[in-house]
């Protein structure tokens, strides 16, 4: 589990396509303070394993479904990847519960600025995600725990404050960019105990 907030701003150092997979190796430095072989990591908000640890990055495993579904598979060398360790029992939650299982990918409409260093994110949303979205609700971009300001035919916006503009990929996002999108997990599992319960014979 994660919180959707950003510990450090990583950069792919590669990208090796085998097969239906990839290698992605990531340059970083804060994250690898405890980080070891095996263990979970998310990048742009998507939980990946550790398969090698170096003193200057790490490298992971992509899977089919991993490319297929997130943003991962469209990064190029040297772009920047937003980088979160799972959380501890000693950790405070500032963001939201956060599994690093995206749902799918959105496309960024538009990246305002208004001013004093806050911006508005405009973000398309897929039709079968939107159900799950709702007005102060949360939701993870790119492993950015953000608040919904809201959400109407097919477009999402949130407000970007100084801090997590400066300290995510945002800076470099540009309008057409795919981004991962993990909607809340609570949201999920009401609307499925809720189909669920509209099946002919339950209560």
């Amino acid at each position: 589990m994660f919180t959707g907030i950003i510990e450090e701003l990583g950069s792919v150092e590669a990208i090796d396509r085998h097969g239906s997979g990839a290698r992605l190796l990531i340059r970083c430095s804060r994250v690898l303070s405890d980080l070891t072989v095996g263990a979970s990591i998310a990048v742009n908000g998507v939980c990946v394993t550790a398969v090698d640890v170096r003193p200057d990055g790490f490298s992971a495993e992509l899977a089919p479904e991993t490319l297929e579904r997130s943003n991962l598979g469209d990064l190029n060398v040297n772009e920047r990847v937003n980088l979160e360790r799972p959380l501890t029992l000693q950790t405070r939650l500032s963001g939201h519960l956060v599994q690093g299982h995206v749902d799918g990918t959105g496309t960024l409409e538009k990246l305002r600025e208004l001013g004093g260093g806050n911006w508005e994110l405009l973000v398309g949303i897929p039709g079968d995600l939107e159900q799950f979205l709702v007005y102060k609700g949360s939701i993870t971009i790119d492993g950015i725990s953000l608040t919904i300001a809201s959400v109407q035919n097919g477009l999402l916006k949130a407000a970007i404050i100084p801090h997590t503009y400066e300290a995510t990929n945002l800076a470099g996002r540009k309008p057409g960019d795919r981004v991962n999108i993990e909607c809340d997990v609570i949201a999920k599992h009401v609307a499925r105990l809720l189909e669920h319960l509209s099946l002919p014979g339950r209560i």
